[in-house]
């Protein structure tokens, strides 16, 4: 008869061990100590064989006979229970030693040869400094959903809700890196997105002219009284919208006069990509201007105050547009937002705007490869009709384009 609760909470140790039969081979062993096991006597191979279960209680007689279903099932499929069992436990014994650090090196190594070093770089700094002193001796089998919202919700905590929400696109990368050899039987990070669980941050708003503003602000750096080498870098950031960065430290050997092409190189930019400025003629005049200045640095805007080898500062363009009144009303980055502006009031199209401003797609955002030189031939149209658009309303005063054909 099968056993029940009653039954087995009734039975009372004897002299020697004796069983208790349930079903299908699932007995209970009472031992002279009042021990009570749950084992499962089975034939494979020919050979008969008993699997260890539980200690009853702990292992209670519904779950012995579920634990039994499953050992029976791995037998009609033609498994060992006892070996599967082994295999199994040696498998999380492994598991085990793959710590959150070491699966995290290995996808490392698997993800970043095609990444520029620069970005490569940037990513691995900052696992070691907020996520493997948390996790880094954790191992993988260990670690859960909450732990990894705990984890990032302690970046946030400090402010860093950027570096909060890339650490957790990496950490699921990572996990995922880790289901995809057998480390992990899932990903613990792969239904969470950023926007559930951290702050939404404020864009930072650069200050920037209205549109209406541009003319004179064009007029004014025409007639700025400082060196000339800042009065050209100023009219550049002006027809090509880069940033800051981007246009003080651009050398000579970066441009293709030929091509009519700025070429920078994923180091310098922002987001660990290559960038391609297509000429104007305008900022081909601008450029032969400069190497009048060429003082053998490399540099297309040398400093003139740091010698050789050193590149105009940020803050030679930040103040002359102070000098020129625009404190708190213009940067060199508001370039890029007056730019954006026009051309979409001017009905360009959104991805043509968004390439030639560097806008890349969101890291986790793996939909759309990125090709730097995507939209190639219309971009360069629109940025000569800007620069050529930048002439006429200094001179003029007009702010509709005077043709718009890209």
């Amino acid at each position: 008869m099968a056993l029940t609760d009653t039954k087995i909470k009734n039975a009372k140790p004897e002299e020697k061990p004796y069983k208790m039969g349930d079903a299908g081979g699932l007995y209970l062993l009472v031992n002279p100590s009042g021990s009570k096991y749950w084992r499962y006597k089975y034939r494979f191979g020919g050979k008969e064989k008993t699997l260890a279960i539980g200690v009853y209680p702990a292992v209670s007689l519904k779950d012995a006979r579920t634990k039994h279903a499953e050992a029976r099932e791995r037998l009609q499929d033609g498994l060992d229970p006892m070996e599967d069992r082994k295999a199994k436990q040696r498998a999380q014994a492994v598991a085990r030693m793959n710590t959150f650090k070491l699966v995290a090196t290995a996808w490392y190594e698997h993800w970043k040869p095609d990444k520029s070093e620069k970005h490569s770089r940037q990513v691995w700094n900052r696992l070691e400094a907020d996520i493997f002193p948390e996790i880094g001796n954790t191992a993988i089998t260990d670690l859960t959903t909450g732990r990894f919202k705990e984890l990032v919700k302690k970046i946030e905590s400090r402010g860093a809700v950027d570096i909060a929400k890339r650490n957790l696109q990496k950490c699921s990368q990572i996990m995922r890196y880790a289901v995809a050899h057998d480390m992990v039987a899932n990903n613990p990070v792969a239904d969470i997105r950023p926007s559930d669980i951290l702050q939404k941050r404020k864009k930072r708003n650069y200050p920037r002219i209205s549109l209406s503003e541009l003319p004179q602000l064009l007029r004014d750096i025409d007639d700025y009284a400082g060196s000339e080498v800042t009065v050209l870098a100023l009219k550049m950031m002006a027809y090509t919208f880069v940033r800051t960065g981007e246009l003080i430290g651009a050398r000579w050997d970066e441009f293709d006069f030929k091509a009519k092409r700025w070429n920078i190189p994923a180091e310098r930019m922002k987001m660990g990509r290559p960038h391609i400025v297509p000429l104007a003629e305008q900022v081909i005049s601008i450029l032969n201007e400069m190497k009048r200045y060429d003082n053998g640095s490399g540099f297309v805007f040398p400093a003139d105050t740091y010698g050789k080898g050193k590149h105009m500062s940020n803050n030679t363009l930040l103040y002359a547009l102070y000098r020129m009144g625009y404190r708190g009303r213009m940067t060199g980055h508001g370039f890029r937002g007056v730019g954006s502006t026009a051309l979409h009031e001017q009905g360009y199209n959104h991805d043509h705007i968004e390439l030639q401003l560097a806008h890349a797609e969101d890291e986790g955002d793996t939909s759309k490869a990125y090709n730097y030189a995507e939209y190639l031939p219309q971009r360069t149209k629109m940025m000569q009709e800007w620069a050529d658009y930048l002439d006429a309303i200094k001179k003029e005063n007009i702010i509709p384009f005077p043709a718009k054909t890209a």
